[in-house]
């Protein structure tokens, strides 16, 4: 084997490989847009956290007494009355559902965004190289990529983006009715005689509002896990500097990133809220 392919990677080469997807096509992506292309990691860790969130609302569920609560029937009794008072005071209509809908949404979305706080080579330098023998048998190359996070994957971020507005679709027609829906779409907020201008305008808003949500949940994801890959390379430069940049910046960055996932998991959470107190009002 030459010295070459025992060279360390460059920083571009460490950061395109952290950032590859676990895909069916086997490389890299470069169709901004390609249908054909499914991230199996994405997919994996997603599922993972939704079963992980709820077994965890289960395990409450199951537990709770009228008794003394313990701490952790005191966090989601608190978690999930803070939901509730929210969608109350946001949607003007039954709750019954999308309470619990919100509730649902942070949770998955805390969760994914908290694998986030996993080592960034934990797979590509600590497990994947144990298990080099084992992907020619699965039709893997061994250099497999792996992202672990799925709010820093577009694709995971529209896909819930996509869900919230099926939501948003339905309750309009619910609460409207499909007549009243089809006349708000072309006669608000203008009146009936400019309908070509209320059609365009409302599907602009209405594409705004889905891929908004995605992309804002995405960018901030993206960017604290690229702003870890920096951090892990400032530590890899083996010099007093950077390892004490590496321990400081790591340490502060952690902290603060802390109150990113939960930000931004309440924030796509209130903001689902918000899309379906719109979907119960009248222009």
């Amino acid at each position: 084997m030459s010295a070459t392919e025992h060279a360390a990677p460059t920083a571009s080469e460490y950061i395109s490989h952290h950032l590859g997807h676990l895909s069916n096509s086997h490389e890299q992506q470069t169709a901004l847009v390609d249908m054909s292309i499914i991230n199996y990691d994405t997919l994996f860790w997603s599922i993972a956290c939704g079963v992980i969130g709820s077994l965890l609302m289960y395990m409450a569920a199951r537990k709770a007494s009228s008794g003394v609560p313990g701490r952790f029937q005191s966090a989601v009794e608190m978690l999930v009355e803070m939901v509730d008072n929210q969608a109350k005071s946001i949607v003007h209509g039954n709750t019954s559902f999308i309470a619990p809908m919100a509730l649902t949404v942070f949770v998955w979305v805390a969760l994914m965004n908290s694998l986030d706080f996993l080592p960034v080579d934990l797979f590509s330098v600590w497990i994947f190289p144990a298990l080099n023998s084992v992907f020619p048998a699965l039709g893997l190359d061994a250099s497999v990529h792996h992202r672990v996070v799925p709010t820093a994957d577009l694709n995971g971020t529209l896909g819930i983006a996509v869900g919230v507005f099926a939501l948003m679709m339905y309750y309009s027609v619910k609460i409207k009715g499909a007549g009243g829906f089809v006349k708000e779409l072309f006669s608000a907020p203008f009146g009936p005689m400019m309908f070509p201008a209320n059609l365009a305008l409302n599907l602009v808003e209405y594409a705004a509002k889905t891929f908004s949500l995605g992309m804002r949940l995405f960018g901030n994801m993206f960017a604290g896990e690229l702003l870890f890959l920096l951090i892990a390379l400032l530590g890899s430069t083996a010099t007093v500097f950077g390892g004490i940049g590496h321990l400081f910046a790591g340490s502060i960055w952690a902290i603060f990133h802390i109150l990113i996932v939960f930000l931004q998991a309440f924030i796509f959470m209130m903001l689902t809220l918000v899309y379906m107190g719109q979907a119960h009002e009248a222009h």
